[in-house]
């Protein structure tokens, strides 16, 4: 008999959880250890336990004597809005807020009127509390009570600083009592405000407690998440409830990688808490000094708010090794599951290669994670379910009973725990017992941990006075680096621009939100009348490629001293080349580069093209840099004035058996994780078939003695080329989608080879395949591409060959291989164009400007 198939219902495991609220469990602390920690320009302060319970304490009863004059919001709860900067007096307001009876909901002071407007109509909170770094005016505007911290301050100082007694509070915080409402978008483009019960913050936080206790040396923890974003209440009230100290970080340190590596060093910091962006960013800065240890102690590195990549985990194992106790998590959820549901931890690289991508994971203690069907039934494993998710973690609901349709009964549950279903809005796959992330079923997004709604996003471009039709993208994102495309067509009357959209959009959207705004004439259209969305992502792409970008005409050089001209080129060109059209206006030394459009990441990548250019600055500087005139100013030709390592030198090798192995894995990640081709074919391939090309032409490939590795500082091998003579190559037998390309492959090769080339064994080198690690950096990927390059030609070279053969497909390659280094185009074929041996048009859906270009370089 066979079995019946294993259907996609995950649940974690049973434990027990107090259900007291939370500043019940703070009592346990109160000495003069120190609990906060905030320094800026003006201040280093350190408040210890005691002092913040007796300050929250009295800070409570100001809240109450200010509140109790007001009415709970519609839904029974007092509800606390706090507008304030990340500072130790933020932490003082939040836990005070508590004391109190009350929960508290978080606004930006960099918030647009429009969305603090809606947040206090929506909400209806009983008092606004904001620092001097909010608009005060937007809250008396609103006609709800609000006061300075300062003031609320003053007021508590004639206040008892002793526990608030039952009748004292505004109402008694019962463990199914509403601690957080935290607004996010939603899904009919109107931000809901999620109400988070102290029941699901105690589940999440004990299950972190005992997943990831903190050490005896564990001293410092940071909080840098906006307390706006869910991971901020792990952040900040899991160090406190466990006795430490809690080190407050601004913004301008967590967006720049130096300051944020020497804090998280200085302090010895063992976990952090960010989103795959900041990950990215963090290795790109440890990769310019590789033989320095910064991070040694940060032990446990947990991601979340975006896709975790293969090629970033493989990266961070690269730099931290596999057998020094580093752990890398991938967490996943939303704020109405207490932020993160599901979770999958990596010790070792060698877990990368057991699932297809990283998985979500495995449901936290007291929650059941369903993968459902339209029906609502569970999917069998490996099929793609819709994820629900149920348990403990769960939001009490949305603000005013918003959203129903997100949470309903439980038709599958087994316990009273598991009777509420929340609808994610993802779909997920069950593989080998943890659940991969397979996409999303509406049109939200993550963007640097920020969930998105598209549609919000549309709303309010379409409101913009001038603009006749938008259409709202998300690109990049299975990049790690995702944008906000917003495709618009003007009115024939108005006289508007890109940039006056963007500009207005700052008065209705947060900044994470602000879209690329793309002028264009009209819309491209399917068949049906509906608007052509890839072709429009197709068009971004092919003209903002940033390797290979125009450099915009719009270059502003007003100001420049006579002496910086030259460096002022270099650096607006570069700038240019990085952020090519997407560039949000003139480039001078009046703008700065985030204004333009740049962010942590693309800003290490500008730093090391300067670089290459013999012009060097520190990251601090750059990032730091109000406009590109400081930046220019900052600029040296001495490297000796720059803390970063020069560029790493590569050394060639004839590749060895021993190589096998590295060689493969160089393979698939270059092309079929990026390879232009591959992206038509990838459910006719999969990894294992290149290592099967691989083995199948492996004893040929060391018999011809052509080939040749790059390996770094360290020996490591990163880099490989494939070389064959042209007239001496195996037949290999190969299937699916792979046989497919190396049909098409020979297909615009062989003409070329025939009829164009000289005759002979010995004559032709074929550059087959070239393989690049794939946690190389950006910059680091081009110097090992021209490395190879050169290694292939000396070859070719010592081995009396006439000339090296190739063909490429990647905009990057041909660039490099015509304007660097010397090939000559014997062929530039247009890709759609292809017609196999069956009629088939392989790769019809390709651009029209997607080439391959079949190009020659002779022997010196």
């Amino acid at each position: 008999m066979g079995s019946l198939p294993r259907m996609s219902v995950v649940t974690g495991a049973r434990s027990v959880v107090p259900t007291a609220p939370l500043t019940h469990h703070l009592r346990h602390f109160n000495s003069d250890r120190v609990a906060l920690m905030y320094s800026d320009e003006t201040c280093n302060v350190r408040v210890s336990y005691s002092e913040l319970f007796a300050r929250t304490n009295a800070l409570g009863r100001a809240i109450t004597n200010r509140a109790r004059s007001t009415a709970c919001n519609r839904d029974g709860d007092y509800v606390i809005a706090v507008c304030m900067q990340p500072t130790h007096n933020t932490i003082l307001a939040l836990l005070a807020t508590w004391k109190a009876g009350a929960a508290y909901v978080p606004m930006e002071p960099s918030f647009p009127q429009a969305r603090i407007s809606h947040i206090l109509k929506d909400s209806e909170p009983s008092l606004v509390i904001y620092d001097s770094s909010a608009n005060s005016a937007a809250f008396t505007d609103s006609g709800v009570p609000s006061v300075s911290f300062e003031e609320l301050a003053q007021e508590a100082s004639g206040l008892a600083s002793d526990e608030l007694q039952d009748m004292e509070m505004l109402t008694l915080s019962g463990n199914d009592s509403i601690a957080i409402v935290l607004y996010t978008s939603g899904s009919t483009g109107i931000p809901k405000g999620v109400r988070l019960p102290y029941s699901a913050i105690c589940n999440r936080l004990w299950w972190q407690f005992h997943t990831f206790p903190y050490l005896d040396m564990e001293a410092t923890c940071v909080w840098k998440t906006a307390l706006t974003f869910v991971d901020s209440v792990c952040e900040i009230w899991g160090p406190l409830l466990h006795g430490r100290s809690l080190l407050i970080l601004s913004r301008e340190t967590t967006r720049d990688p130096q300051k944020l590596v020497k804090i998280l060093s200085d302090y010895k910091v063992h976990r952090l808490v960010l989103v795959p962006t900041l990950l990215r960013s963090i290795l790109m800065y440890l990769s310019l000094n590789p033989s320095g240890k910064p991070l040694q102690h940060l032990k446990l590195w947990i991601c979340s708010g975006e896709t975790l990549s293969k090629e970033l985990a493989l990266q961070f194992f690269k730099n931290f090794g596999d057998h020094d106790g580093y752990k890398l998590a991938n967490f996943y959820g939303s704020t109405e599951v207490m932020g993160d549901v599901t979770y999958y931890v990596l010790e070792k690289s060698g877990q990368l290669d057991i699932h297809p991508t990283i998985p979500i994971g495995s449901p936290l203690d007291n929650c059941a994670v369903y993968l459902l069907d339209e029906e609502l039934s569970p999917a069998p494993e490996a099929e793609p379910g819709e994820v629900w998710v149920a348990g403990r973690n769960l939001a009490s609901g949305y603000v005013g009973g918003q959203g129903a349709d997100r949470f309903c009964d439980n038709p599958h549950a087994n316990h009273p725990d598991f009777g509420r279903l929340y609808r994610t809005g993802d779909f997920g796959t069950l593989h080998k017992g943890v659940i991969l992330y397979a996409g999303r079923t509406d049109s939200q997004v993550k963007i640097r941990g920020h969930r998105v709604d598209l549609l919000e996003v549309d709303k309010a471009v379409s409101a913009v006075p001038g603009v006749e039709k938008s259409v709202v993208l998300c690109y990049g994102l299975d990049r790690g680096n995702p944008e906000i495309l917003a495709f618009v067509t003007i009115k024939p009357e108005v006289r508007t621009s890109a940039q006056h959209i963007e500009a207005n959009l700052k008065n209705s959207l947060t900044h994470y939100m602000i879209p690329q705004v793309i002028e264009i004439e009209s819309f491209p259209l399917l068949v049906n009348g509906k608007v052509d969305r890839q072709s429009l992502l197709k068009m971004y792409e092919n003209t903002n490629n940033n390797d290979d970008s125009e450099i915009p005409l719009d270059i502003d050089y007003t100001g420049v001293e006579a002496e910086k001209m030259e460096a002022a080129r270099v650096l607006f060109e570069t700038v240019a080349e990085v952020l090519g059209r997407a560039a949000r206006g003139a480039l001078s030394i009046r703008v700065g580069f985030y204004e333009l459009g740049g962010n942590s990441l693309n800003s290490i990548y500008t730093i090391t093209r300067l670089r290459d250019k013999g012009y060097f600055i520190e990251i601090s500087d750059f990032l730091g840099a109000a406009n590109l005139g400081e930046v220019l100013a900052k600029m040296s030709t001495d490297s000796e004035e720059n803390n970063d390592a020069k560029e790493p030198q590569f050394t060639a090798v004839p590749m060895r058996d021993e190589h096998k192995q590295e060689v493969i894995d160089m393979i698939v990640s270059s092309f079929y994780e990026k390879a232009e081709l591959e992206q038509f074919l990838k459910h006719e391939i999969e990894t294992r078939d290149y290592a099967l090309c691989v083995h199948a032409c492996w004893a040929a490939l060391l018999h011809a003695r052509l080939s040749v590795v790059l390996n770094d500082a360290n020996g490591t091998p990163v880099a490989v080329a494939l070389n064959f003579d042209a007239r001496d190559e195996p037949e290999i037998e190969l299937a699916g989608g792979l046989a497919k390309i190396m049909g098409f492959l020979e297909y615009v090769e062989g003409s070329v080879r025939d009829t164009m080339l000289p005759g002979g064994k010995g004559t032709v080198l074929h550059s087959f395949m070239m393989a690049t690690a794939e946690y190389l950096s950006p910059q680091d990927n081009v110097a090992a591409i021209r490395a190879l390059e050169h290694a292939t030609m000396n070859v070719a070279r010592e081995r009396r060959f006439l000339g090296v053969f190739t063909t490429n497909t990647s905009p990057l390659t041909q660039q490099l291989g015509t304007d660097i280094l010397g090939f000559q185009t014997l062929l530039d074929y247009q890709v759609n164009q292809y017609v196999d041996a069956n009629g088939e048009r392989t790769f019809g859906k390709a651009p029209d400007d997607m080439r391959a270009v079949v190009c020659w370089k002779p022997v010196d």
